[in-house]
């Protein structure tokens, strides 16, 4: 089962994470995680510098490593970056050190091959132990989100996709999706839309 939203009351537990943003501005903040990955992350970018929104995207480390040109080519059209660790690791089955060795490889990767420094950490599955949190926000803030699309579900049609991401967004949400090889195959039939929906209600689509 998938929580397209998370209840406030999870999100008052945990209020020095960021959920979502201010209503003001009519923004929503998009966010890809996993990338970069060649023919998903170039099929993003393709479709968000068609209309002119920007992005953050919480890259995994390891991939930067593989796909240097990739990353550049997020920059380069003014996206953002965020940690995602070096090996997209789950915190709640690694150990704190090991955890917290991984996002500093990470932020080390991005550094020497971007030459980027950044203060966003997103937390693979959006799981991380207390402990490895206490740490990991002494650098970095800790993203989470208020809208997950649920596009790496395979078991999920595009419609009920698209659907729930259109229901759950708002002005200021934080708004996630996926940038890897689950889903490929999925992101052309919902993305689009999806970005329309957001410039026909008159929003901007912008980085954290």
């Amino acid at each position: 089962m998938i929580w397209h939203t998370v209840p406030v009351l999870v999100q008052r537990l945990f209020p020095k994470r960021l959920w979502s943003k201010s209503a003001e501005e009519k923004t929503v903040y998009l966010t890809f995680d996993d990338g970069p990955v060649p023919g998903v992350t170039d099929y993003v970018l393709e479709e968000l510098a068609k209309r002119d929104q920007k992005a953050t995207f919480f890259i995994v480390g390891d991939n930067v490593a593989r796909y240097p040109s990739l990353a550049q080519e997020i920059v380069s059209a003014g996206h953002k970056l965020g940690n995602h660790t070096f090996n997209h690791m789950n915190g709640w089955k690694t150990e704190k050190t090991i955890y917290l060795d991984n996002v500093e490889l990470c932020d080390k990767v991005l550094g020497d091959v971007l030459g980027i420094k950044t203060k966003l950490f997103r937390p693979p599955y959006g799981l991380i132990k207390s402990s490895q949190a206490v740490e990991v926000s002494r650098f970095h803030q800790l993203v989470m989100w208020d809208m997950l699309s649920g596009d790496y579900d395979r078991n999920l049609k595009s419609e009920v996709v698209l659907k729930k991401s259109v229901q759950y967004t708002k002005p200021g949400t934080i708004a996630v999706f996926h940038d890897q090889i689950k889903t490929k195959e999925l992101l052309p039939k919902i993305l689009p839309q999806y970005l329309d929906f957001i410039q026909d209600m008159g929003w901007k689509a912008d980085v954290l």
